[in-house]
């Protein structure tokens, strides 16, 4: 009996699975009933990476607005439409392994006055192009949620709370004043907090205890300004951790 808004398949059966009488293959329909879903997936699980390895920045989203290659205020336009139709619920940034080398400052302000570096995961130049203005509008562009992951590894707590209110913040402080100056009147909408990442590993080589002490600490001072509400993520384990392993660092962070 047909169900009401089924959709049926038509599958044909090899005979190495199903047995039949005569040679062949097998016809097999199943009905599956759209009105009564199962478990619903939660789409942040389709959250999507971005860091300074390679071309994937440069080149890949951000070419600048005087580019020969399409782009719209200076980010790809084939990937910027083509990023809009994937409707990619969350997009982290600036790392990876990158976050935990990277100094915010470098970041903001005119582009021709950034500081350029050298980005120890390669070794390639970093021009900071770049950076916060540039990931958190290019997630308002595409409508994703804006995941930062903050310094745990060689920049301090006050630091990183400076960050979220330069980022954050509507009241007029000197950080907002300098957002502000910096082409950003109103704040942002950050959701997503990484509090380091790979701490057992390029995050810092932690030990287990250590990096939870860590994680600990950090997050007591990664408020959200009134109105607004910071989900803060925890740096999670690796098979590969050299000491206690996936489990040890598992159960300690847990």
């Amino acid at each position: 009996m047909k169900l009401k808004h089924a959709v049926s398949w038509v599958f044909l059966v090899p005979l190495a699975v199903v047995r039949a009488a005569t040679p062949g293959a097998v016809s097999v329909t199943i009905t599956v009933d759209t009105s009564r879903p199962g478990q619903q997936i939660k789409r942040e699980l389709y959250g999507q990476f971005i860091e300074h390895l390679g071309t994937q920045i440069y080149d890949g989203i951000w070419v600048g607005e005087h580019s020969r290659v399409p782009n719209v205020r200076g980010y790809r336009r084939d990937v910027v439409e083509a990023l809009k139709r994937l409707r990619i619920p969350v997009l982290r940034w600036p790392g990876g392994c990158f976050a935990d080398q990277y100094d915010w400052r470098d970041g903001i302000g005119p582009r021709d006055k950034r500081p350029v570096r050298v980005n120890p995961y390669g070794g390639a130049v970093e021009t900071n192009a770049f950076g916060t203005h540039e990931f958190l509008d290019y997630a308002e562009l595409i409508g994703a949620d804006p995941y930062v992951s903050i310094n745990v590894g060689s920049r301090p707590p006050l630091d990183a709370a400076q960050w979220l209110e330069y980022m954050t913040s509507d009241q007029n402080t000197s950080l907002t004043q300098e957002r502000r100056k910096n082409g950003r009147a109103r704040p942002w909408k950050l959701k997503y907090i990484g509090i380091g990442n790979e701490l057992w590993g390029c995050g810092g080589r932690m030990r287990p205890e250590f990096a939870v002490d860590m994680t600990r600490r950090y997050s007591k001072f990664l408020n959200a300004p009134a109105g607004q509400e910071f989900i803060k993520v925890a740096s999670g384990p690796s098979a590969n951790f050299d000491d206690d392993g996936y489990a040890g660092f598992a159960e300690a962070m847990m």
